[in-house]
């Protein structure tokens, strides 16, 4: 969805089956979602190579999955610095990816786009927000030559990991990983097991306004009211949209959402009545019924979700979550710029959602030869028109242009 802003700078992707020549022991599948700032050249970019980039590293090809995640981010920020149509690009993105091989789930992540787990209702984050004033980034920028002001790497950005944003590239006698801004990313195994419900990976657009509880919480009530996946992205996006853009930049911001069915065996029709079951007799949390119908743009659900109860891994809880998400993901700092938004009716900001069903993408080693495919929705970023008539409105108004 572009929402409030007069372009759209978000990038996905979706790879069902990332190993079609079989040289893996293992059925592999791709997800991303890429928040783009500065423009959409990078986040494009990404959307469309990381998943080949990564492919392509050795130590992917060995099988070190979680290494060959890492070494295919900075890989792929050196192809767009390397790449001569680039050398004068400014403009960065966040990268929030998934890989699932076998029972085995990868999440690697860069800068503030979010991967979270559904397990009977409960919320366990697979990524963390890299924000410039937690303590291990600003050593790593303050070490580096740079500062943190307001929150902001520089006074400039608001996060602290990405790819692209080479401004804060430029030491060369530090490596890829030490740099002011680095697209070193964070990577989290997952050991799936048939708790496991779903995936969402979704940008800033969409943590900015519902905690990860809520938004695992929302997601398993439309589940459980049959709703097809990209039907749920809809609901929670025009949960999430604005009804104007005077609310200081929340609820105005491009929103890209990624919902990852784990079948663990079963077919689609008996993944939807498992968990429909499982809400019908309260196992596990879940938003209320109500929250499955659609209630208009701007119309917020803010119930009160339950505690996760999860954590990240104790080799990283010093950095990262505790079991409430609300300090961690403070977005106080986020960017509150009007430059990049408009006053309009709320049926204008338009939206674009399209179901993606992939085959196999259900991550169980035991899965029946009969499975039917996983669901998997993204939000698609274009409607020339749309924007079009948002530039041209906001070309009409005094508004300091965006950063």
């Amino acid at each position: 969805m572009q929402g409030w802003r007069i372009s759209m700078e978000d990038a996905h992707t979706a790879v069902l089956d990332l190993d079609s020549a079989k040289s893996h022991s293992s059925k592999l599948s791709f997800f991303g979602v890429f928040d783009g700032h500065g423009g959409d050249k990078v986040a494009l970019f990404t959307g469309q190579n990381i998943h080949n980039i990564i492919f392509k590293q050795d130590t992917f090809k060995s099988g070190d999955y979680a290494q060959g995640l890492k070494d295919g981010f900075l890989a792929t920020d050196r192809a767009i610095l390397n790449d001569p149509k680039y050398e004068e690009e400014v403009s960065g993105c966040t990268a929030c990816v998934s890989l699932i091989a076998g029972n085995k789930l990868y999440v690697a992540n860069a800068g503030d786009s979010r991967g979270v787990l559904g397990i009977k209702g409960r919320a366990k984050p697979l990524s963390q927000d890299h924000k410039p004033q937690l303590e291990n980034e600003k050593n790593r920028i303050t070490a580096a030559g740079g500062f943190v002001d307001f929150g902001r790497v520089n006074g400039n950005l608001a996060l602290s990991r990405a790819i692209g944003d080479f401004e804060f590239k430029k030491s060369a006698e530090l490596s890829p990983e030490n740099q002011i801004v680095t697209a070193y990313p964070d990577v989290e195994q997952h050991d799936l097991t048939d708790e496991d419900e779903f995936l969402v990976i979704a940008c800033d657009g969409i943590w900015d306004c519902q905690s990860s509880q809520a938004v695992v919480e929302f997601v398993r009530r439309g589940i459980a009211a049959k709703q097809e996946l990209d039907k749920i992205c809809e609901n929670m996006m025009d949960n999430c949209l604005a009804s104007n853009s005077e609310t200081g930049g929340v609820g105005c911001d491009n929103m890209t959402m990624v919902i990852i069915g784990f079948l663990n065996g079963k077919t689609k029709e008996e993944w939807y009545e498992e968990i429909a079951r499982r809400v019908a007799n309260g196992d596990g949390p879940c938003a209320p019924p109500e929250y499955a119908e659609f209630r208009g743009p701007g119309v917020h659900h803010n119930f009160e979700d339950s505690d996760s109860g999860y954590e990240m891994d104790p080799e990283n809880k010093g950095r990262s979550f505790g079991v409430d998400d609300t300090e961690m993901f403070d977005n106080a700092d986020e960017d509150k710029d009007l430059a990049s938004q408009v006053t309009k009716n709320p049926s204008s900001a338009e939206k674009d959602t399209a179901p993606v069903t992939a085959p196999g993408a259900a991550a169980a080693d035991n899965a029946s030869a009969d499975t039917k495919p996983a669901d998997v929705t993204v939000t698609k970023p274009t409607d020339k028109d749309a924007a079009e008539e948002v530039k041209k409105e906001a070309s009409a108004q005094e508004i300091k242009k965006e950063e």
